[in-house]
């Protein structure tokens, strides 16, 4: 466990948007550095992971979707991110053949832990691990997860009590996912002497978890756990408490509600690698922003709640203990009006906070938004696409002479436990629009966001060339930005 540097609920049981609080501000110093492209690359590149070494924070990896050719893109810098070194990754090499939706997590051991989707096996999770600074990684294990309700006990389960692979080794052999399964978008954590993931299989939220005991010691992966009552329930996130516990959450878009809202459902398993297994999906809260919900910025790919979560582990600090709820709501529903909320718990989930808002600027659409825990200090980043500077008016924030298309990178911290939040500043050094990139996916379903030692590492699509490095232009393919953001 991190030591900290720097030391710096009410009980709800569900709570709609319509009763939350509003967005308290306080006078600390949001500072990012100029805007670095990362990839430099052709085609669109999106759907970024970061994370920063806390072994060494002047390292830092990013991992990301490429829209051309096989496999997908991976960087590391050794400067905090001044310069990168980008190579593809998963091209029909050891790593077999990369889909999408990569995920990141670094240990305090310095395992860097990495998983996306297999482009071949629909039901497919490969999961790697680099312990030298993501210079070099090895295949750790190719989670291939049953169906939902299908026995752990069958025999197309097997591969899940397999141990991972060994140093210079690789797995035994590479069956087929058992049939039917079809997972999406996994999220892998690590910490206090483990490792999970969680992922969405046929309209189910699925976990598994692995216990870690130091550098490049990993044990064998649990068999994977349907999470009761979250049928239909998908873009989820996963953390790992103070005592081992596993707290899940995903949304689940509310049967017969026009315009359709959607419910935050969440679960525990409390003692996380023991033998109690995660309790039903409840819901927590509602949000008008619904599992595919067309916004004015994002209206061909749409966006999601995009449910994120931190946990503070740390026992030296004021908010030890606490558990971060972060979600993007609209108001009124099919405004384009989008903004992020964000909840708190200090039982485990058991009781929460009311939701109080964290971006400043309430017009246009806030989306896509990302929070990271520092672990040095228990303060708090976020993330998020903002077209708050879009009027249509062909002015500074605008590209297309529509308003609230546009939308640029912002930051903001908090220093006391998710109560108030700095002025939101800028990461973002220019403006970009998704239709014109024509990815497909336009910004993505998500951006990267890291947080370590005051200084926090944001990674989003951009296609501003604000930097004036980007292949195809101005406003032409996304490449994947970041910059060093401080708070002071």
């Amino acid at each position: 466990m991190l030591k900290r540097a720097l030391i710096a609920g009410l009980g709800l049981v569900l709570l709609s948007s319509q009763t939350a609080l509003g967005s308290p501000r306080r006078a600390s110093i949001v500072t990012p550095a100029p805007n670095v492209n990362i990839t430099r690359l052709g085609g669109n590149q999106s759907e970024a992971a970061i994370a920063i070494d806390p072994t060494d924070p002047m390292n830092v990896v990013e991992f990301s979707n490429r829209e051309r050719g096989v496999g997908m893109i991976l960087a590391n810098s050794t400067d905090g991110g001044a310069t990168w070194n980008v190579r593809p990754f998963a091209r029909d090499d050891r790593y077999g053949r990369a889909c999408c939706d990569p995920t990141l997590s670094w240990d305090a051991y310095g395992n860097l832990f990495m998983a996306w989707l297999d482009l071949e096996d629909s039901g497919a999770i490969p999961v790697a691990i680099s312990t030298d600074g993501g210079v070099r990684f090895r295949m750790l294990k190719v989670l291939r997860p049953n169906p939902p309700g299908v026995r752990a006990e069958a025999a197309a389960d097997r591969h899940e009590e397999d141990e991972g692979e060994k140093p210079g080794g690789g797995e035994k052999e590479r069956e087929p996912s058992p049939k039917g399964s079809s997972v999406d978008q996994p999220t892998i954590v690590a910490g206090e002497g483990a490792v999970w993931l969680t992922w969405n299989n046929n309209g189910i939220m699925q976990a598994s978890g692995a216990r870690v005991s130091g550098r490049g010691q990993v044990g064998k992966f649990s068999k994977r756990q349907d999470i009761p009552k979250s049928r239909d329930c998908s873009f989820g996130d996963i953390a790992i408490g103070p005592e081992g516990q596993v707290f899940e959450v995903c949304t689940k878009d509310k049967d017969g509600t026009r315009p359709t809202i959607a419910t935050i459902r969440t679960s525990i398993d409390p003692d996380g690698l023991g033998p109690k297994g995660f309790t039903p999906a409840k819901g927590i809260a509602t949000t008008n922003v619904q599992q595919f919900d067309a916004i004015l910025p994002q209206r061909s790919r749409t966006v999601d709640a995009e449910t994120g979560l931190a946990w503070d582990t740390d026992a030296t600090g004021p908010h030890s203990g606490r558990l971060y709820l972060l979600w993007t709501d609209e108001q009124p529903n099919e405004s384009n009006d989008t903004d992020i909320w964000l909840r708190s718990s200090d039982d485990a989930g058991v009781t929460w906070s009311a939701p109080v808002r964290v971006n400043d600027v309430t017009t246009n659409a806030q989306f896509l938004p990302r929070i990271a825990l520092d672990p040095t200090t228990g303060n708090l980043a976020f993330g998020w696409h903002d077209a708050r500077n879009d009027a249509g008016d062909r002015g500074p924030g605008d590209t297309d002479g529509k308003p609230n298309t546009d939308a640029m990178y912002y930051v903001t911290f908090s220093t006391d436990g998710g109560a108030t939040f700095a002025p939101a500043a800028a990461a973002g050094g220019g403006v970009s629009n998704a239709k014109k990139a024509q990815n497909g996916i336009d910004f993505g379903d998500y951006s990267g966001l890291a947080f370590f030692g005051g200084v926090a590492m944001p990674a989003w699509s951009d296609n501003s060339n604000s930097t004036g490095d980007n292949p195809g232009g101005a406003l032409k393919t996304f490449d994947i930005y970041t910059a060093r953001v401080t708070l002071t």
